[in-house]
């Protein structure tokens, strides 16, 4: 018999939520089939099975938070029968054979315990078809009518997740195409959710309050956030830019074959230049160390990229994006972008980041006071891009302009320095040029 405890699949992490179990008594695993999806501070988590056997029981309820080290199943591997053998190998009795039954007839049974009156601790879900299997989709059984048989549906977990952060049962979701619910179902449904629980015209609702329990990502982003703004004191600087050129560069490289494939955002030439101002003043690229009482001035870039996720903000890093070009940071943050959404991003890929971008303006946003990721000494906040009337060789024309915002740590960062770096990342963003695409 194995004994599964739940492992520290990040640095550190003391607990973790069971989010979603693959397994039911009873199902026969094999190495490296998904038992369990886990919510930690950090990331989603699948746990893949250590061994092959038989699922022998569920320690824990999807919802419940357990400690790390705490036993969550148990498999049998077959390991206590190889060393005691069942006593059904030797010779039957010949009268207990031809004994005819007394009374109500016994159910055959061919494999496993023969049926008890004990309810089963849980019940076990609709078989996942085959064609689940292939593309990562788990089958929800719907609660059956007396007369009806359980209509089976499949779903993908970055769904479920969705599903699980606004409140919506999988049960009740109608799919729109086939058997198959999608995000648009499941965000329809809450939609419709939302309006039946809205208030009617100048009345308010009838729910007095609603409580949200904190854990999970959102808890370890308040307790870091509060720890950085109470630890590392801010500073931060504002800088409105004309982005023209940068905005018409995009759409020329948009509309250039050799650029086909690459998805080119605004975000990515920010990045870029951030990437590059870095490179001229790297001691922005820095931390301080509480502990040896040093400042540590990083010889790498581990950019992150703030992403609001369906389970709260998350900051993703690309390892050593310092080494990259135009063309190999924009396919990583478009990796980095969509592996935030589908809630799969590692706990790896959101440690060791040096400094961040947080991209405001896409949400709508101008302007704002970015707190510091912590461990890290500055952070770049990007705003919305918009038509603004602009002094050019004294007349007054319309220009897209930006305001970019960057908060540092005076501790290691003076006032010089961060303006500096502020300024250059203006300066290459109002005047890209080619360099800017090779460098």
């Amino acid at each position: 018999m194995i004994e599964f405890a739940l492992p520290d699949v990040g640095e550190g992490l003391t607990e973790a939520e069971i989010l979603t179990w693959h397994v039911v008594t009873g199902d026969v695993v094999k190495v490296n089939d998904i038992l369990v999806e886990i919510e930690t501070a950090k990331s989603v988590v699948e746990l893949p099975s250590p061994v092959e056997g038989t699922i022998s029981a569920l320690h824990a309820d999807e919802g419940e938070t357990v400690d790390v080290g705490t036993v969550i199943i148990s498999i049998d591997d077959g390991a206590d029968d190889a060393l005691n053998p069942s006593p059904s190998s030797e010779i039957a009795d010949p009268v207990d054979e031809m004994q005819a039954p007394t009374g109500e007839e016994e159910p055959l049974v061919l494999v496993g315990k023969a049926p008890t009156d004990a309810a089963p601790r849980r019940r076990r879900l609709a078989a996942r078809p085959a064609a689940a299997a292939d593309v990562g989709m788990t089958a929800v059984a719907s609660a059956p009518s007396p007369h009806t048989r359980e209509r089976s549906v499949r779903t993908k977990p970055p769904v479920r997740l969705l599903a699980k952060n606004l409140g919506v049962d999988l049960v009740h979701v109608a799919p729109s195409f086939g058997d198959v619910i999608t995000r648009a179902d499941v965000e329809a449904a809450a939609a419709r959710s939302a309006v039946e629980l809205a208030p009617s015209a100048g009345k308010m609702s009838s729910v007095r309050e609603t409580r949200i329990p904190i854990k999970g990502v959102r808890k370890a982003t308040a307790a870091a956030m509060t720890r950085s703004a109470f630890t590392a004191p801010h500073v931060t600087e504002w800088l409105t830019v004309d982005v023209t050129r940068t905005m018409d560069m995009v759409s020329r490289l948009k509309m250039d074959r050799a650029w086909q494939g690459v998805r080119l955002t605004p975000l990515v030439f920010v990045a870029r230049a951030f990437l590059l101002a870095i490179r001229r003043f790297p001691d922005i690229n820095a931390s301080w160390d509480e502990e040896t009482q040093e400042i540590v001035v990083h010889h790498y870039v581990n950019l992150g990229i703030a992403a609001a996720t369906p389970r709260g903000l998350i900051v993703p890093n690309i390892k050593d994006s310092h080494d990259l070009n135009l063309t190999g940071l924009a396919n990583s943050i478009d990796a980095l972008v969509q592996t935030a959404r589908s809630g799969k991003t590692s706990p790896e890929e959101m440690s060791h980041g040096t400094v961040t971008i947080t991209n405001i303006g896409a949400l709508g946003v101008d302007a704002g006071t970015p707190i510091l990721n912590p461990g890290e000494a500055a952070i770049l906040a990007f705003g919305a891009v918009r038509d603004t009337p602009w002094v050019v060789d004294g007349r007054i024309e319309i220009r897209k302009a930006t305001q970019l915002a960057m908060s540092f740590d005076h501790r290691l960062v003076d006032g010089a320095l961060g303006s500096h770096v502020l300024a250059e990342v203006g300066r290459l963003l109002a005047d890209p040029g080619e360099t800017f695409l090779h460098v």
